[in-house]
């Protein structure tokens, strides 16, 4: 703490009963921490009976203020409002405990608290960016090395005071526990509290602690976090995260290699499934549809490795997407009609393009009238129909045995009556099944494929034909995939993070050995303003497909022509 004026960056003013300053305290940017209260070894006295003897805490930590009440009868109160928890304070708020006012001032970086009158957020059309070490800089304190020796040592206090052993904590159901374990730790915090620092809000490490309980650990705050789309864990202490598009450290960290390999067990031994030195890679789901691949040593050479897919909890819709910039409404109106004409099509896209919310929202133009059965290696497809089945494949057990594949899952399905057949992913001999059960009455059926545009789309399919183990020539398959296959969406993840729809083309047929495209929608990206965010616009080719045509010719289209007129 420096009192020097020339080196102070912030001043601690505290006012009483609205008129008086009766103190004030010269601050430098920086860690610190402060006791508010009526007894003598705080750092700011407050006289007065509604005063508690340690009252609040107010500190500094990574560039924020928080203040915290510590229990006071009276409680603390920030700009009229009485704070339930540790809270951020900005310039110029007013922080209020009995009849004193505290209040910061000064040439500190500190952002000024918003003025009272402004716009409701609701109406604001303002972008605000993502900055993930702003996010998660009040929670960095946790990952300090002594801060993780200590929930350590807590954890394992509460664990012997319970008498219960980390396996046997993994097979507790939590509703029935919670509460037990709560009280045990609460009791834990309340006789360790003099061993926790000042600086760190007891709700955050509070949490911290139930979370290395019952929850996944330092993964816990990132899954709550709505902001998060995927975690990627490059080893115990290298935790990335993806949020709009774009990678951000997220400062997380796990205690050691083994701590981040025992919370690959909580995840995935609920789920059937193992990994160890014998089986070192996993596929598996959370409970909120969460999709998870694990890899360790000696797989991995660095350490664990674990990547976390998350989806959102609302369905989104094509008015989502197209608020969202990646198609047109011209363009959605299409694909409905195509979805609605039972036109066989192809979602192609990168790692991370937005092919499964694609295909989720196309699935939404199926009528409810109709039997639809989905096909995925892991379930992420949400599909509402009423006459649905989800089928899943399953890996091989310990032993080896007991692996059903995704093609084994696709030759079911034409025993089980679909109207539409929707497969998740194909990756592989599949692909050939797939093509045969479009070619014999299975209309209007779904897949993705990974694929950098539509050409490249047929020649993945192609190869993956031939992973059959059948000596088809290439004559035969791609005559398969030309009557087989109608539209080819192609998505992309543009530079700056954004996902778009940036062809659709139409299969129409094929000329001696050549598969025909013809596009009818593309993306014209024209450049990158001075935040790097891609330029350009969505038009029409002026190409009218064949089926809207056969369509339009026999009185069935319920598409206006318009949608095909090119952009000027």
């Amino acid at each position: 703490m420096v009192n020097s004026m020339e080196a102070a960056m912030l001043q601690i003013k505290v006012i009483a009963n609205k008129t008086n300053v009766v103190q004030t305290k010269d601050v430098a940017d920086g860690d610190w921490a402060m006791l508010l209260g009526r007894h003598s070894e705080c750092d700011i006295v407050l006289s007065g009976s509604d005063v508690s003897r340690k009252h609040a805490r107010l500190l500094s930590c990574n560039g924020q203020i928080f203040i915290e009440d510590l229990g006071s009868t009276a409680g603390t109160f920030l700009n009229n409002e009485k704070i339930p928890e540790t809270t951020s304070v900005k310039m110029g708020d007013i922080i209020k405990i009995a009849n004193y006012e505290i209040v910061l001032s000064g040439n500190s970086h500190l952002p000024e608290s918003a003025p009272v009158f402004q716009q409701p957020a609701a109406e604001s059309k303002r972008e605000i960016p993502v900055d993930f070490k702003k996010e998660f800089q009040n929670a960095s304190v946790l990952y300090e090395p002594e801060i993780m020796a200590l929930t350590r040592s807590i954890h394992e206090d509460i664990l012997e005071k319970l008498n219960l052993s980390e396996s046997a904590l993994k097979e507790l159901n939590n509703s029935t526990m919670r509460s037990k374990l709560e009280a045990s730790l609460d009791r834990t915090l309340k006789e360790r509290r003099h061993e926790i620092p000042v600086k760190i809000p007891m709700d955050l490490f509070r949490q911290a602690l139930l979370d290395e309980l019952i929850g996944f650990g330092p993964l816990s705050p990132l899954l709550r976090s709505p902001r998060i789309s995927e975690i990627m864990i490059n080893g115990p202490h290298v935790v990335f995260v993806e949020s709009a598009g774009k990678l951000f450290d997220s400062g997380v960290r796990f205690f050691n290699e083994q701590h981040l390999i025992s919370i690959i067990q909580r995840i995935v031994e609920p789920l059937g499934r193992h990994i160890d030195d014998a089986s070192p890679m996993v596929d598996a789901r959370l409970p909120d549809g969460s999709r998870v691949n694990a890899v360790i040593p000696p797989l991995a050479l660095h350490g664990a490795a674990l990547t976390v897919r998350k989806f959102a909890d609302r369905k989104l819709t094509t008015d989502d997407l197209i608020a969202f910039g990646s198609m047109t409404r011209e363009m959605a109106l299409f694909l409905q009609e195509a979805v609605r004409s039972r036109k066989n099509i192809l979602v192609s896209g990168g790692t991370g393009s937005g092919k499964t919310t694609l295909l989720n929202v196309l699935s939404l133009f199926i009528p409810e009238d109709e039997r639809v059965i989905t096909v995925e290696d892991s379930a992420e497809l949400k599909l509402t129909h009423p006459n649905l089945v989800n089928l899943e494949a399953r890996p091989a057990n310990i032993e080896g045995k007991g692996r059903i594949s995704i093609r084994d899952l696709v030759i079911n399905t034409l025993r089980m009556r679909p109207d539409r057949i929707i497969v998740g992913e194909c990756r592989g001999a599949e692909a050939l099944d797939m093509l045969q059960a479009m070619n014999t009455g299975h209309d209007g059926s779904l897949t993705t494929a990974h694929a950098n545009n539509p050409r490249d789309a047929l020649a993945r399919l192609e190869n993956m034909v031939m992973m059959a183990g059948f000596e088809l020539p290439s004559t035969a398959i791609r005559e398969q995939i030309a009557s087989a296959l109608d539209i080819i969406v192609q998505q992309t993840r543009l530079v700056d993070g954004s996902r778009k729809v940036v062809k659709i083309t139409e299969v129409t047929g094929r000329e001696g050995n050549q598969i025909l495209l013809q596009d009818i929608f593309t993306f014209e990206q024209t450049g990158l303003d001075s935040n790097g965010k891609v330029q350009g616009y969505h038009t029409a080719t002026g190409n009218i497909p064949i089926f809207i045509d056969e369509l339009r010719k026999s009185g069935r289209l319920n598409l206006d022509m318009s949608v095909f007129v090119p952009k000027v």
